[in-house]
């Protein structure tokens, strides 16, 4: 009896590895190894035909931190995630609500809510170039109505990097509104019907039963709009190239910038790895933070 449980024991985590292999390859190659090889780069001098590479250690993290241009580039992603995080959620709630409810052409809503999310990057930005163009642009031709100046939104440092984040709210809040929709539609209809027998308002029944029931969704959204406030770059090399004066650059484009512009690997290393630690540190806290306030079932 013993032998056959061993046994049964052993078969058992066989089929569990050959079901976890798949994702363990695929994480080993894609995730672990990159961040492991960008991890030994960022301690490596950059290299070059009369000097070769060298260990600095934290030399390229110092180097990052006296660069004026890094804390640029942090203060715009700071305003900029800031500002896009809680936007987007504020408005993928409020769009979700709307439409779950019982209105005339629901359908429509939706599909209108949803279609700037799946426009391509570069395509919604094209877009949003020609609302932005000085003199010619829908904004300016709309402002001119009113006697109002010409306004160069992406070529001014007071308003560039506020055009970018009206681009992203516009481009994620419909991808966010499709998680909150699918949560709404598995809440209770009984919940409602007892609300409505307690005379409860609907801003009661919200605040107090729908709210609290979307606290994970909420999580999932507000981590994954973490993630994306410091990958945006498709964006900015079509409107601003990072200007002007550094104004609109974010993270992921300077990274970019000073890994194939200026061919500086290992301070792009470094501060790739500054940005998973720093996301890193973040997602924990929101976990920790949220899941006390998160009612999963």
């Amino acid at each position: 009896m013993s032998a056959h449980a061993n046994l049964e024991r052993r078969r058992q985590a066989i089929y569990g590895w050959l079901l976890l292999s798949p994702a363990a390859v695929l994480l080993t190659l894609f995730a672990f190894y990159p961040s492991v090889a960008t991890l030994w780069s960022s301690v490596f001098s950059r290299g070059t035909r009369r000097k070769p590479t060298e260990f600095v250690g934290t030399e390229n993290y110092a180097d990052l931190f006296a660069d004026p241009t890094f804390w640029i580039v942090v203060k715009n992603n700071i305003l900029y995630a800031g500002v896009t995080i809680p936007v987007s959620i504020f408005i993928a709630l409020s769009m979700a609500l709307w439409a779950n409810g019982k209105i005339r052409a629901r359908g429509f809503v939706r599909t209108a809510y949803f279609t700037p999310t799946v426009l391509p990057m570069i395509a919604a930005a094209n877009l949003w170039l020609f609302f932005y163009t000085p003199g010619l642009g829908v904004l300016d031709q709309i402002g001119s109505l009113f006697g109002l100046p010409s306004v160069n939104w992406l070529g001014q440092p007071e308003t560039a990097l506020w055009a970018i984040i009206i681009v992203t709210i516009w481009k994620e809040a419909g991808f966010f509104m499709i998680f909150y929709l699918a949560a709404l539609q598995t809440i209770p209809e009984d919940l409602k019907e007892a609300a409505d027998i307690e005379g409860t308002s609907r801003w009661t029944y919200t605040r107090r039963i729908v709210l609290p029931l979307l606290m994970p969704t909420t999580l999932f959204i507000a981590v994954n709009a973490m993630i994306n406030s410091v990958k945006l770059i498709d964006h900015l090399f079509i409107l601003t190239k990072g200007g002007p004066s550094d104004a609109s650059k974010l993270i992921l484009y300077y990274i970019w910038e000073m890994a194939f512009a200026f061919f500086d690997a290992p301070s792009a290393a470094a501060m790739t790895i500054m940005v998973i630690a720093v996301l890193g540190i973040v997602a924990t806290i929101q976990f920790f933070y949220l899941d006390k306030r998160t009612h999963y079932q």
